[in-house]
């Protein structure tokens, strides 16, 4: 923890650097991703402070839309869209991910029934081998079904149907540092 908070103060100690993020936020892209640590949106795409919405969630689940009982998740969703005016929505997977193995190999999570209950929200079970350490198969079919989820949030449809939101799949490799991209064209996911 210590390196942590060496870095936090630190860090505050260079506000011209930060004084014109006070005026607002505008970033053109929502990050869906997973809560994995080895995660880092802005590390993965460079991005600096104020140009990334991020939302994180164990196994980058996209609960289904539910008007009568929102979610966190669907408020940013449709915060970006809506307040903010996102131009893209990127739901991103990753290799090794412990929530995707877990589904993939039907893992008895009866003692985390948070973990558990979380996760059968990712319905449905996603396609992979077992065996496979990265869930490849697993992750990448799963971030195409969080995908589809999310064309089903109206502030979504709304936008995509006028041609001002684009979503796109990825997967990151966290033990190559390599980003995939779904091609709908191929359905096949490739480096950018």
């Amino acid at each position: 923890m210590q390196p942590l908070i060496d870095n936090a103060r630190s860090f505050g100690q260079r506000p011209e650097e930060f004084a014109k993020l006070a005026a607002g936020q505008s970033p053109h892209v929502l990050f869906i991703t997973c809560s994995d640590s080895r995660v880092v949106p802005a590390l993965i795409t460079g991005a600096r402070p104020g140009e990334l919405f991020e939302l994180r969630t164990a196994g980058n689940i996209v609960p289904p839309y539910a008007s009568e009982h929102p979610t966190a998740e669907a408020a940013t969703i449709e915060y970006a869209v809506e307040v903010l005016g996102v131009r893209d929505i990127v739901v991103c997977g990753h290799s090794h991910c412990g929530a995707v193995g877990a589904l993939v190999r039907g893992d008895d999570l009866t003692a985390v029934p948070a973990v558990r209950d979380w996760l059968a929200r990712a319905t449905p079970r996603p396609a992979g081998a077992a065996e496979d350490p990265e869930v490849a198969e697993g992750v990448q079919s799963h971030v195409l079904t969080q995908l589809l989820r999310l064309r089903s949030y109206p502030c979504v449809q709304r936008g995509t149907a006028q041609g001002r939101l684009r979503l796109h799949a990825w997967y990151y490799e966290v033990h190559t540092g390599a980003v995939r991209a779904h091609r709908p064209q191929s359905d096949t996911f490739e480096a950018l």
